[in-house]
């Protein structure tokens, strides 16, 4: 029996970003590589749009604005069939904040998958 890409990402990783962010590209240079190795479902919400008000006032301080204000990105991971990422259950969610490796990110999908 074969299974599709589809069905084999068990996990679903959001990135959150801001334009023009340049450590945003470095996470997903990051994620890039994970996916690589193990497909995730991705989704990437831009912190700063006006549809994600609620994201934004919890993140705001948390995704980057420049190098030199040392702010970093952040990532939730969560199965791939759960209902989208709600700001409302955000301290419930598996994260990963700063530089984080791909090494950290594939334990952290073991965990979601596990659960």
């Amino acid at each position: 029996m074969r299974f599709t890409s589809r069905l084999l990402q068990a996990c679903r990783i959001t990135l959150f970003t801001r334009e023009n962010c340049g450590l945003c590209k470095q996470a997903k240079l990051v994620l890039s590589d994970v996916w690589d190795k193990r497909p995730f479902v991705f989704r990437e919400i831009d912190i700063i749009k006006h549809d994600s008000e609620a994201w934004r006032n919890l993140y705001e301080f948390d995704v980057p604005v420049d190098l030199m204000l040392n702010k970093h990105w952040q990532i939730h991971i969560s199965k791939a069939q759960n209902p989208d990422e709600d700001p409302k259950l955000s301290s419930k969610a598996v994260k990963l904040m700063h530089r984080f490796s791909q090494d950290e990110v594939t334990a952290k999908m073991d965990t979601v998958e596990r659960s």
